[in-house]
């Protein structure tokens, strides 16, 4: 593949794109390519009044651009339940980015329906928005799914037994189980529609320094994090360019990983990526599944789109 760039994104005029996460970092940057490739965008997230900052930002970068916002709370089922159905109803989505996050929490903290905070927003409260906007989904006629897990997906410690750390809790083995969970979620929802005229793929940015890094705590973190920003992390706008480049290339199949093709795989153009080790385990990827029902009380049939 040569050098890709989002100046190569072919006209998105007439598509829709809605992103989690869509009022920061990668998602804003994502956001804001896309507008200017014509496509309409909807930004996902839990303040209003950012969320309208955010689309003052597209607009800007892209001036007549269509954005409209969605308040949404993946750590609760209720806001979850509301804004899949006002999307559900009348919207068509050309493009659904699954790209908030929360990681490094220092203490386990809980949901409102009770799951492990990280993995409860990062997973399941992904797969339950994805359950129930569904039907927006299947209206378009060639939708695709981008789900942005991480590097942390290949750490050992991000195996997915104790999914909820009830036994024990280490705030980055939290967030690696979460983004595995992204990578085994999105293989088996590529493997669900393989029949169908849907993409799912799935991302890591390498590593950038956006809204994610502030939940470090510590004096180390303090020292650490401006370094590694500095020595390691590039910006949010060349983060998002794997994003960009699964929903928008024409040289990507559902079920494939993208990531940066620069040194360590932190930077540079996209390319398609080793998956960790493991992921393309189909009994871990059918119990996944099952347990993200069983816990969201919401099934998820993605080859009829039904979802209460």
């Amino acid at each position: 593949m040569n050098h890709w760039t989002p100046d190569d994104i072919p006209d998105q005029s007439g598509r829709t794109a809605l992103i989690t996460g869509g009022s920061s970092g990668i998602g804003l940057e994502t956001a804001r390519v896309l507008a200017r490739h014509g496509a309409r965008v909807i930004l996902a997230g839990r303040s209003q009044t950012t969320l309208d900052q955010a689309a003052q930002t597209v607009r800007a970068a892209a001036p007549g651009a269509r954005t409209d916002t969605l308040l949404l709370d993946l750590a609760d089922l209720s806001s979850i339940r509301d804004a899949a159905t006002r999307i559900a109803e009348t919207e068509t989505i050309d493009l659904l980015f699954n790209n908030a996050g929360v990681m490094n929490l220092p203490e386990r903290q809980l949901t409102r329906a009770g799951f492990e905070m990280t993995v409860g927003t990062n997973h399941l409260g992904h797969f339950a928005f994805d359950a129930q906007v569904w039907p927006a989904v299947r209206r378009s006629a060639a939708p695709r799914v981008v789900t942005v897990s991480a590097i942390a997906a290949r750490w050992p410690m991000g195996r997915l037994d104790d999914l909820m750390s009830e036994k024990s809790y280490r705030a980055m083995g939290a967030y690696a189980k979460s983004k595995r969970a992204n990578i085994v979620y999105t293989l088996e929802l590529a493997r669900r529609t393989a029949h169908s005229r849907l993409a799912a793929l799935v991302v890591h940015p390498g590593s950038a320094m956006t809204g994610l890094q502030q939940h470090g705590t510590g004096a180390l973190s303090r020292i650490v994090t401006p370094v590694a920003a500095r020595l390691f992390m590039g910006s949010a706008d060349g983060a998002a360019w794997p994003l960009l480049y699964a929903a928008t290339s024409t040289e990507v199949s559902s079920g494939q990983f993208i990531g940066p093709a620069g040194r360590d795989q932190t930077s540079g153009t996209p390319k398609l990526a080793k998956l960790p080790k493991g992921v393309n385990d189909t009994d871990e990827a059918r119990r996944l599944w099952t347990v993200s029902e069983q816990l969201t009380g919401v099934p998820f049939d993605p080859g009829t789109g039904t979802a209460p």
